[in-house]
């Protein structure tokens, strides 16, 4: 069943769209939701994948919180329904917090993961960070260009010529730091600061590692024989610019 809307957060309403919550814990949706409303965010839930779904296309949420294990339809499946009809960032949080579940995780498409169980402060701190790289401020609304790529901050898009390439926020993101960097190296510690304002140890290591072969894959680079993006053994990521 979907909650209604908050009250009480309309004059400090951040973005003017809520906050979608999908988990079946009860406790977890009452305590996130007590968190992001004290910051000011409006917030809707949904206990099941389908009514995540159902909400998500109803309420157009900036952002979506999703847990991986709903009954009914899981996380994952949630996450592509989802992305067919907007992209909308979102957060997965699971109880399965193994390396290779968190890599998973993101390689599926995933903008950040967080596993269970998980400080509500630090959540916070990381629906804000995804939150502003999917609202940039007007300083940083401008085209970049990157061999036949144009880079659009302000509509947050990538086209080639007149095909737009579909990237999640992360995705987009990371490459924005990189083309800033005017072809100089980006270091693992660097994009991840890009990204979450903060480094985080050896497995957010690995997964700018799965972020750079995700965004590889869309724009139809060889890491071999790269166009875009290539990789600095040792040190990290540039992009194919002459610095």
């Amino acid at each position: 069943m979907l909650s209604s809307m908050a009250t009480g957060a309309t004059s400090q309403t951040r973005g003017g769209r809520p906050i979608l919550i999908v988990d079946d814990d009860q406790k977890i949706v009452h305590l996130v939701r007590t968190y992001l409303e004290r910051e000011g965010f409006s917030v809707v839930t949904a206990t099941d994948g389908l009514a995540g779904i159902a909400a998500a296309r109803e309420q157009h949420p900036q952002l979506v919180v999703l847990d991986l294990m709903l009954p009914g339809l899981d996380g994952f499946a949630v996450m592509r329904a989802v992305r067919e009809s907007a992209a909308v960032p979102i957060l997965m949080l699971s109880a399965r917090g193994g390396t290779a579940d968190r890599i998973a995780g993101i390689a599926t498409g995933a903008d950040d993961y967080l596993p269970k169980p998980f400080s509500p402060a630090e959540l916070v701190v990381r629906v804000q960070a995804i939150l502003r790289r999917a609202s940039p401020s007007a300083a940083s609304i401008e085209r970049r260009v990157l061999a036949d790529l144009v880079i659009d901050r302000g509509r947050h898009e990538v086209r080639r010529r007149d095909d737009r390439i579909e990237l999640t926020h992360a995705e987009f993101w990371m490459l924005v730091a990189l083309v800033d960097a005017g072809g100089h190296v980006v270091s693992r510690d660097g994009l991840l600061d890009a990204l979450y304002g903060r480094g985080e140890a050896d497995v957010m290591d690995r997964t700018v590692d799965v972020y750079i072969r995700r965004l590889r894959e869309k724009l139809g680079d060889d890491a071999d024989e790269p166009r875009y993006v290539a990789t600095v053994r040792g040190a990290g990521y540039r992009a194919m610019i002459d610095p």
